[in-house]
């Protein structure tokens, strides 16, 4: 049973979080948005946040993501995509999803929005950043970044938002700041060649504080609101 079902109150718990955070960050709490990771969990977990007034979702594996979007597209809901993506997944992400977050190389932003339906607003996407070398994680090294946004920015289906990372996992606070905030002086070294960046994708259950008070946008929470991974 998720944590949705055993504890109803779990999304408000989270919000308060964010509105706490975001307060010691001298932010307004609307300036963060929160996307439900729903990988593994039922549609009635979905279904039991929506009913709270949750828009975004967030899946990490296409096969299990499809059959959710098709079951509850009447709720209008906001699909994101947070997983790996492979040359061969990447029409059916672009016809179902409305963001992207992992983006991380030329090829995959190609063939996302060439795949993209023309009836479709032009698919969101961050572009996943790696910070640290770890060989399990996907994402861009700095370095190539200006030349990946500015090859996306050309892009006529795609509409370039801003980054994403997942660093190292910790459990102190300031080692979580500090990639947070590396990400963060990333993304304005960048905003005076891409001044539509407005996205900064970063922070989940154990780490939101951290990520709210360097300058996250966009938070992906799992655990908080949905309990242990099935």
């Amino acid at each position: 049973m998720s944590a949705v079902a055993e504890n109803p109150t779990a999304l408000q718990i989270v919000r308060e979080r964010i509105a706490r955070a975001a307060a010691n960050a001298q932010r307004p709490a609307d300036s963060v948005n929160l996307i439900a990771v729903s990988k593994t969990q039922p549609t009635s977990a979905i279904v039991a946040l929506a009913e709270q007034g949750q828009r975004d979702f967030a899946e990490n594996y296409l096969q299990e993501a499809l059959p959710k979007i098709t079951e509850l597209r009447e709720r209008s809901l906001c699909w994101h995509f947070i997983g790996q993506l492979q040359s061969n997944k990447t029409r059916p992400v672009a016809e179902n999803f409305d963001w992207v977050h992992t983006v991380d190389r030329e090829k995959i932003a190609e063939r996302l929005s060439a795949q993209r339906p023309f009836y479709s607003p032009a698919l969101q996407v961050c572009v996943q950043v790696k910070l640290a070398n770890e060989a399990t994680k996907g994402g861009a090294i700095a370095s190539e970044l200006p030349s990946l946004l500015k090859a996306i920015d050309q892009l006529p289906r795609l509409q370039l938002r801003g980054l994403m990372t997942i660093p190292p996992a910790s459990d102190d606070i300031a080692v979580q700041r500090h990639w947070f905030r590396e990400l963060q002086v990333i993304y304005q070294s960048l905003k005076a060649d891409f001044p539509g960046l407005d996205v900064l994708s970063m922070g989940m259950s154990a780490d939101l504080e951290a990520a709210i008070l360097e300058g996250s946008t966009h938070i992906r929470i799992g655990t908080a609101l949905f309990g242990a991974r099935q």
